[in-house]
């Protein structure tokens, strides 16, 4: 059983200070990335050399759909590609937290 979620709801307010500048992570099998607040799961990976198959940045196609293993993810905007639970969009969602995704650089 997957411990990933997705958030169409607004994104949960951090508890503490700390979490409200700790900037989100998100592991790949490349290793952990640091995402910049505000960025998109995809802007996170391409600034870190992934090169993933997108056609919109605004959930509308779903080619980038990725195996979301661990922790959530937020869409903004209820993406019009389906979303099985256990993935995510990564054109248009940003992590909650820590996530962990299913994927490598190339």
């Amino acid at each position: 059983m997957s411990d990933a979620t997705n958030t169409l709801a607004p994104a949960p307010q951090p508890a503490t200070q700390q979490e409200a500048t700790q900037a989100p992570l998100v592991q790949t099998r490349d290793g952990t990335l640091l995402a910049h607040p505000g960025e998109s799961v995809l802007e996170t990976l391409e600034r870190h050399g992934h090169h993933v198959e997108f056609q919109c940045r605004s959930g509308y196609c779903g080619a980038c759909r990725t195996p979301l293993l661990a922790g959530s993810v937020h869409y903004a905007n209820v993406p019009l590609a389906f979303v099985s639970p256990g993935e995510c969009l990564p054109c248009c969602c940003k992590p909650v937290g820590a996530i962990r995704l299913d994927i490598r650089k190339g």
